[in-house]
């Protein structure tokens, strides 16, 4: 882990890891501070809640969907360092908006926004992980895989935490979102100002000047055909899609989780989310240090059915639970029978999903043609993304169907299980030197 960590002095590594850390910090920021203000301070009904937080996730990750294509394209086709400049200027704008929709607490407007980040997002996904291989030498591209997503939930933390503590209660019991909506805007000041340093990141001679096809879904067809032919691309992708897919939905259960099903209040909220990024980061460095620097996806069936086993034990413990009649903190929740056990268990889950998804990256991205490397993340992006939506879909429809936030646990624990599956196909095809047909 010393070269890996030594990588973050480095400019062809350290300002990327600064504009996605940034990025990934204000998004979490954001979408934080907007699910707690209108869970705890606007809405006042469990059904509400529950699919308002589903539906957030939803439009964050849709247009991701609709808009990974042309993003893959184009970093593919131009300067990839030119292309992030852009994007973190837009971002300013975007951030100005959900400044505007946390001060007036304007439900349409705070959606509004979390969908353009998701599309800014969009369009930064393909380029993180495309400039890994590069700029980095073969056998560094594993551990700066593993910085980035452990950086990105790092930073996750750090919105979570600060979008939780940026809210304060005013005089009459209600929410204030001012300085929430101040922060929001200079973490965009300064992630547009690490994008300068990104160093130039030219297109390789196999796609520089291709033509970049503006009509999603022609777009979107011709570059998943392109790499979802080759077969351990395509089973990468689905692989890592899975994850994604069990991710948003854990993300989406936790803040009526907290409230409707234990009991807890804001601090319990924002500390489950803590938790779960915590847990993903180490993961992410431990999966470079057991495998030492190897692309491999060996860990990925193990990693599968730790997910599962740590769900499952979650919900076990849930099915006992009293919450009570009021709103308890983390401390009080943690000093409950069972509280700390609750806490294990969503670690676990983390620690286990930082473990499966890192090595499966560094196969995508280290074994393509370089010219499609972006176009694959791409891909991989809008299949995720499809999985996610439809998980998304799918807790909204269970939670309208009467099936509680505690049993769609179960849906997950099967997700895990699936994944693992998948990461062990991929495991069998993983001494090919390239993702070939």
């Amino acid at each position: 882990m010393k070269t890996s960590l030594a990588l973050l002095g480095r400019r062809r590594f350290a300002p990327l890891f600064a504009v996605q850390f940034l990025g990934a910090l204000n998004d979490n920021l954001f979408r934080t501070a907007m699910v707690l203000l209108v869970i705890f301070g606007i809405y006042d009904d469990p059904d509400t809640e529950a699919s308002l937080s589903a539906l957030a996730g939803g439009l964050f990750i849709l247009p991701f969907m609709l808009f990974s294509a042309v993003a893959g394209s184009l970093a593919d086709a131009h300067d990839k360092a030119k292309v992030i400049r852009h994007i973190k200027s837009a971002e300013l704008v975007i951030m100005l908006c959900g400044a505007a929709g946390l001060l007036l607490q304007n439900v349409p407007l705070l959606l509004g926004t979390l969908a353009a980040t998701g599309l800014q997002s969009a369009f930064f996904g393909p380029i993180k992980y495309a400039l890994l291989p590069q700029h980095l030498a073969k056998d560094e591209v594993l551990g700066g895989t593993a910085l980035v997503q452990a950086g990105t939930y790092v930073a996750i933390l750090g919105g979570t935490l600060l979008g939780g503590a940026l809210l304060f209660r005013d005089l009459v019991g209600g929410v204030d979102a001012s300085w929430a909506a101040l922060g929001v805007f200079i973490v965009a000041l300064l992630g547009r100002y690490a994008a300068s340093f990104v160093p130039p990141a030219p297109p390789a001679k196999g796609a520089r000047g291709s033509h970049v096809d503006w009509n999603l879904w022609r777009s979107a067809r011709s570059i998943v055909r392109a790499v979802m032919g080759r077969r351990e691309a395509r089973r990468a992708i689905w692989a890592i899609s899975l994850f994604w897919a069990l991710g948003a939905v854990l993300l989406a259960q936790f803040p009526p989780l907290v409230k409707n099903a234990l009991g807890g209040n804001e601090t319990v909220a924002t500390a489950f989310l803590a938790i779960f990024s915590i847990g993903v980061a180490l993961g992410s460095v431990a999966a470079n240090r057991l495998l030492k620097g190897k692309v491999s996806a060996r860990l990925a069936p193990w990693a599968g059915l730790g997910m599962a086993l740590f769900v499952l034990d979650l919900f076990r413990r849930l099915q006992g639970w009293d919450a009570g009649d009021g709103l308890i903190g983390i401390i009080p929740f943690l000093e409950r029978p069972g509280g700390q056990g609750i806490a294990l268990d969503l670690f676990g889950t983390a620690l286990m999903g930082g473990a499966y998804v890192v090595p499966l990256y560094a196969c995508l991205t280290t074994r393509i043609d370089p010219a499609l490397t972006a176009r694959a993340v791409a891909v991989n992006n809008i299949v995720n993304a499809g999985l996610m939506v439809v998980g998304s879909l799918m807790l909204t429809g269970a939670i309208q169907a009467g099936i509680s936030i505690t049993d769609s646990l179960l849906g997950v624990v099967a997700v895990a299980l699936l994944a693992g599956l998948l990461g062990a196909r991929v495991e069998r095809g993983s001494d090919s030197k390239e993702l070939v047909a």
